[in-house]
């Protein structure tokens, strides 16, 4: 198999339910959730019967997909023969008005992570979920739990309440550097705002196409004001961005850069430079035209082999059986986005194969 030795760089845990996390509560978080009839968050992207949600055969009967352990080692660590694989937690912590819940949820969705599903199998790995309704707490998250390395990542919604590149959420990317861990963008978010720039959409097939849209703003935001230029060794992954138009992007971003960088002029290189080096984007959903060198064509408009790290999603579809990867790539083009990439961008992967 194509996968075999993966680093599988989007997996997504679900959240049983409210209980699961009342053991990980201080107490008075655990009394008021209690006491309030606090509902599940669910998830920040999915709806739970979605088609697109889990295919049939990863649905888990009478619970979430993605919520068994058991289950999710059958058929994504195991089927797919997986080195290690990144927990995604898609919680909706971002969702909160509070602040102070929202800390508290991170802190209790981070340590059942450790808990029940790190502990219990190690070729797994974990992004930090963070209250990034208030970025001096989500760095204080980052601080508490960056001791454990099995958490490579923090983990963001690519829509929230503002854009990203915003100079208050500073703090969450100065955390992130300092540790040595790169910033994963998520596609989905608190939904303050319509995931268009026209106003919200009427069915979920217009909000996931849409979502692409949010990731090429949040990405236009980083550049242009100043995030990879104030923390040249961050590393941030795109994920379930799509990356097909990452081309037209950057010549249209590297256009008018060029004519208005004197708006910016902390950009002190071109876009594209800045991208290429700084910034890299998982796999699924493959949003790339069927026929392979067509495919080929793109990645190599793309600039750079080094852009692509592999994903399986799990438990989302967004392929049949075991094709997790485009058909017909050449093997070192394989290898590359299934092991080297991620090996590249994941500072803590490479530390745990070294050891």
């Amino acid at each position: 198999m194509a996968t075999t030795g993966a680093i599988d760089c989007d997996i997504h845990p679900a959240v049983p339910g409210p209980a699961a996390l009342l053991p990980y509560l201080p107490p008075q978080w655990r009394d008021m959730v209690v006491q309030r009839g606090v509902h599940d968050l669910e998830t920040i992207t999915y709806p739970r019967n979605s088609p697109l949600t889990a295919r049939p055969d990863w649905r888990v009967p009478d619970g979430k997909a993605g919520s068994d352990l058991g289950q999710l080692r059958a058929q994504a660590l195991d089927g797919f023969g997986l080195r290690y694989a990144i927990c995604n937690c898609l919680y909706g912590v971002q969702v909160l008005f509070s602040e102070d819940m929202a800390a508290a949820y991170a802190t209790a969705v981070n340590d059942w992570l450790a808990a029940e599903w790190l502990d219990r199998e190690p070729r797994l790995r974990a992004s930090i979920v963070v209250p990034v309704q208030n970025p001096e707490m989500a760095a204080a998250e980052i601080e508490r739990r960056a001791a454990d390395r099995r958490f490579v990542q923090v983990l963001l919604p690519a829509q929230g309440d503002v854009p990203l590149g915003k100079r208050s959420l500073w703090p969450i990317y100065a955390a992130a550097e300092r540790h040595g861990l790169p910033v994963g963008i998520h596609a989905g978010g608190s939904y303050r705002h319509p995931i268009t720039p026209v106003g919200w959409p009427s069915y979920h097939t217009e909000d996931y196409v849409d979502q692409a849209q949010g990731m090429q703003t949040q990405l236009t935001s980083l550049v242009c004001e100043g995030v990879f230029s104030k923390f040249p060794e961050l590393r941030v992954v795109m994920i379930e961005s799509g990356f097909t138009w990452l081309p037209a992007f950057l010549w249209r971003l590297e256009k008018y850069w060029r004519g208005l960088r004197m708006e910016i002029p902390w950009v002190d290189r071109s876009p594209s430079a800045i991208i290429r080096d700084q910034v890299r984007f998982t796999l699924q959903p493959v949003d790339g035209p069927p026929e392979a060198a067509d495919l080929l064509k793109v990645i190599e408009h793309m600039g750079s082999e080094e852009l692509l790290l592999f994903s399986t999603d799990y438990p989302h579809w967004q392929f049949d059986g075991d094709a997790a990867l485009p058909a017909t790539l050449p093997p070192e083009l394989m290898r590359r986005i299934t092991v080297e990439n991620p090996l590249e961008t994941y500072p803590r992967l490479r530390e745990a194969i070294a050891s």
